[in-house]
């Protein structure tokens, strides 16, 4: 069972990948402070996790 609060932390963490500016993922998730978006709720990928997600968007690619 995958709940609302998982997918509020997916989402944290699926903009920082795409290099989302914090204020705008803040106004996503409507946080009113930063630290909130920041330090709960977004995980900072690694360069092999961009090398891994670069990998998956390319093989999930239609055509």
């Amino acid at each position: 069972m995958i709940r609302v609060h998982d997918t509020r932390h997916t989402c944290a963490s699926l903009l920082a990948a795409l290099d989302a500016h914090p204020r705008v993922a803040m106004q996503i998730l409507r946080h009113s402070q930063i630290s909130v978006t920041m330090n709960v709720y977004t995980q900072i990928p690694s360069p092999e996790t961009y090398k891994a997600l670069d990998r998956l968007a390319k093989s999930l690619e239609l055509g």
